[in-house]
């Protein structure tokens, strides 16, 4: 099937073939035979969000668990196999799900299946692995937040910004529930979220439909339900005026990050808001690079809010970023940032502006969609978390819709000084530094 867009509405036909299983597997395929390749994805419904304190980070101590091997593989040896295929292999884990994914020629289709199946079935989970790649992710720990220069300051602002719901902690958790957590809690883990109940696998590339669908029914379709897992019910209330905290380290510059609550992935107010977001600190056309960097007031102001599919699956945050030239002060280049922002509260953006941001997010989609690896990743983690695949075709659309008046109402509505939270980075000597306590 040839894929088609219609340029009157900005609407793409990708076919997405849909299968259910007895056992509750959903399976999702996006036929495209372009190439002699394909993508083999299988995406669970759990992450940082389903955590609790105690065990932050046991999704992701869980993605790395994955490759300890199974009854008939040994450890690394899965990646191992898929590579002297021609292939790529690889996991992630967000605050909403965790994904393992085989990118293969596509002859190699039925061998991905199969050890995908196998290692879901038969894994190594001894307390001596259990063991190994807990050291391993408190090792990672240390590398991407404790020693990176804003990774322990974005924490802060997670955990001052949430005071109710799961995402206050980071998807790779608390070094000192890594260290308390047991071979017990991996198990119970186990049971409750890999089963083929909280699963979507996803085939995307130079396959047949029906083919698919039957090697997936081969080798997965008799590997019981354990049912679905328990939802997450806590709701993050409102917020009822600006949060400040302070972050003090060893460090050249001044810095402060920020974070506005926002919609969820479902919600159609994170269109606005995420061109918002690109007109302010998206490419050196934007606001804050033109006013703020581009002067020398700030060496960076970023703004980010991921798109999709990653947009969070419950409200989320848009995190600003702002760093200050050696002797400057942060609270000037705060101040400016918050003035750029009212002004879009007030008089809205220009006509050029959301042209050109439409045209950046619009260039971004198309290639994500021409690719079959972000293809498969588009539909099965729009289907986790909104329950719409079909959502992969609506894209392109929801960003061409967006007038300038709902760019100004979002700002409005969601980037207000209520609603926001602010860490500051302040720098201290290595003295002062070493008297305030280790990091971990």
């Amino acid at each position: 099937m040839t894929d088609r867009l219609d340029p009157k509405n900005w609407r793409p036909a990708i076919a997405v073939h849909e299968y259910r299983f007895d056992n509750g597997l959903k399976l999702l395929v996006l036929p495209n035979g372009s190439l002699p390749i394909a993508s083999f994805q299988v995406h669970y419904g759990v992450g940082s969000r389903n955590e609790r304190q105690g065990i932050t980070g046991i999704s992701h101590l869980f993605e790395h668990m994955m490759f300890r091997g199974s009854k008939e593989l040994g450890p690394e040896e899965f990646a191992r196999i898929i590579q002297a295929k021609g292939g790529e292999v690889n996991a992630f884990t967000t605050q909403d799900s965790t994904s393992y994914f085989e990118n293969i020629p596509a002859d190699q289709l039925e061998l991905v299946v199969r050890l995908e199946a196998d290692r879901l079935k038969n894994l190594d989970l001894t307390p001596e692995s259990f063991a190994s790649e807990r050291e391993v992710v408190r090792s990672e720990r240390k590398l991407r937040s404790v020693d990176s220069p804003f990774g322990l300051p974005l924490e802060l602002l997670f955990a001052t910004a949430y005071t109710q719901h799961s995402y206050q902690w980071p998807v790779i958790g608390w070094d000192s529930d890594l260290v308390a957590m047991t071979h017990a809690d991996c198990l119970d883990y186990y049971r409750t979220y890999y089963n083929p109940a909280n699963m979507v696998v996803v085939v995307a590339g130079a396959v047949d439909p029906e083919q698919a669908k039957d090697l997936v029914q081969k080798y997965f379709g008799d590997i019981p339900s354990q049912g679905p897992p328990p939802p997450v019910h806590t709701v993050e209330p409102p917020q009822r005026g600006e949060r400040r905290a302070i972050f003090k380290k060893v460090s050249q510059v001044e810095a402060f990050l920020a974070g506005f609550h926002v919609p969820a992935l479902a919600n159609p107010d994170i269109y606005p808001v995420m061109l918002l977001a690109a007109a302010l600190g998206m490419g050196k056309a934007s606001r804050c690079y033109q006013k703020l960097v581009r002067p020398g007031r700030a060496i960076e102001v970023d703004i980010d809010l991921s798109p999709p599919p990653f947009t969070t699956q419950d409200p989320g945050l848009l995190i600003v970023l702002g760093v200050v030239p050696p002797g400057q002060p942060v609270a000037a280049l705060e101040a400016a940032v918050w003035e750029e922002i009212a002004a879009v509260q007030t008089k809205g953006l220009e006509e050029a502006e959301l042209a050109r941001v439409k045209k950046l997010l619009r260039s971004q989609t198309v290639r994500v969609l021409a690719n079959n690896f972000y293809r498969g990743l588009l539909a099965g983690l729009l289907y986790l978390k909104t329950g719409r695949f079909d959502g992969i075709n609506d894209l392109l659309a929801n960003y061409e819709q967006v007038t300038l008046e709902q760019v100004q109402t979002a700002a409005q509505k969601y980037l207000t000084a209520d609603n926001r939270t602010v860490v500051v980075v302040q720098p201290v000597s290595p003295e002062e530094n070493e008297a305030l306590g280790p990091v971990s």
